[in-house]
């Protein structure tokens, strides 16, 4: 079963299970102060509805904030951090005791998610500090013990900061190694149709420059040979003229087919990058089938969805993604689509501007349609014929 969670799954389920224990000793003293003799004062602290108010926003708050670690960060998860972290500081000043301390461990666990190394060590640091005042307040701790009592479960939530860095790093690792393999099986796919159309390629010309010239050469013999002679002898030359003439045609046939069938299958090389991506669901629809004859275009397209679908995973925070691809004859076209956040000021960063000039030196164009709350739309267009001299799409005037 364990093996089935994420590593953030398993931190959040930790934290919250935490959090609710966290709540038993806030319930004994609950249930204690009833047990009391009547007439005798209490000996228990009983918490009060400040301190169960803070109990809750830590809750609910950690919840929120682990719903999706390590997707993009939004202004609100900074916010909702401040919030579980006060509200573990006042957790501990109305109980009078070192549960907000716990609970401050708890949020160490998110820190390495949403904050760079360094700052995350020093707000892990000064939330702890902060407790020392309720030590020497609620627990009439002396300012050296307070101290030491922080420091103390400030060693202890600097483990979970590490622990959860390491899940951290194991998570960018698997994903990195994921989108590589994708990227890897992707390209083999491509490099094993560009090798068949060069296997189809070679083989046609040899047909054509080899067989194709000999057969010529025997049509004509035999034709003058045909002219020279006479009797039942002409009639066999012309017998095998004919032959010669109908493997001839066949040749060109077989040429022609093996010319026409070479090439590559686009769609079979798409279809990886779909695979077994984290927390995106992406929804492709690519025409049956998707040839390309030049093999710089497919890899052209290729690393165009392969940028497209990273960025989608990496910044534009969404939960799907459609992929369509066609041949109309005269371009391909590929649109990516997501439900992502969108924005309203975009800025071209490396991923579209390397994208932009691939499809430039091919004559082709990259569109972008995106809104905040909206997501993000990329439509690619490459022109399908190329002149093999000037580089100029087919039908465009030099």
């Amino acid at each position: 079963m364990l093996a089935r969670l994420s590593h953030t799954r398993l931190l959040r389920f930790a934290g919250l299970f935490t959090w609710a224990m966290a709540c038993l000793p806030l319930l004994y003293s609950w249930i204690a102060q009833w047990q009391e003799p009547l007439g005798e004062e209490s000996v228990t602290h009983v918490m009060p509805w400040e301190g169960w108010a803070c109990y809750f926003a830590f809750g609910i708050g950690y919840w929120w904030l682990t719903r999706g670690l390590g997707q993009r960060r939004q202004a609100l998860d900074y916010l909702l951090l401040t919030v579980t972290t006060l509200a573990a500081i006042g957790l501990g000043f109305y109980s009078e005791s070192g549960l907000g301390s716990v609970l401050l461990m708890v949020a160490a666990c998110v820190l390495p998610w949403l904050l760079p190394l360094r700052l995350g060590v020093v707000w892990l640091v000064v939330a702890q500090l902060a407790v020392v005042p309720v030590f020497m307040l609620g627990l009439r701790f002396p300012l050296f013990e307070a101290m030491m009592q922080s420091m103390l479960y400030a060693g202890i939530s600097g483990f979970v900061f590490i622990t959860s860095l390491v899940a951290l790093q194991q998570s960018e690792a698997r994903e990195e190694q994921r989108r590589l393999n994708a990227e890897l099986r992707s390209t083999r796919a491509l490099l094993a149709e560009s090798a068949r159309v060069n296997e189809r390629t070679r083989i046609s010309r040899e047909l054509h420059d080899l067989l194709g010239h000999h057969l010529t050469a025997l049509s004509l013999n035999l034709e003058v040979a045909g002219h020279l002679s006479d009797g039942r002898v002409k009639e066999h030359v012309q017998q095998a003229h004919t032959l010669a003439r109908l493997l001839l045609t066949d040749v060109r046939e077989a040429v022609s087919q093996l010319r026409d069938s070479g090439a590559i299958d686009l769609g079979a090389a798409l279809r990886p990058l779909a695979e077994n991506v984290p927390k995106l669901a992406i929804h492709m629809d690519v025409q049956q089938p998707l040839t390309v004859d030049d093999p710089e275009r497919a890899h052209v397209l290729l690393r165009c969805a392969q940028e497209a679908i990273t960025n989608a995973v990496r910044h534009a925070n969404a939960h799907n993604l459609w992929l369509n691809a066609g041949n109309d004859g005269q371009c391909i076209t590929l649109q990516v689509r997501d439900d992502g956040s969108g924005t309203d000021l975009l800025a071209n960063g490396n991923g579209l501007q390397g994208m932009r000039e691939r499809l430039r030196q091919l004559g082709g164009q990259l569109e972008i349609e995106t809104r905040a709350g909206q997501g993000f739309q990329l439509t690619m267009t490459l022109p399908t014929g190329v002149n093999a001299d000037s580089g100029i799409p087919e039908g465009v005037a030099a």
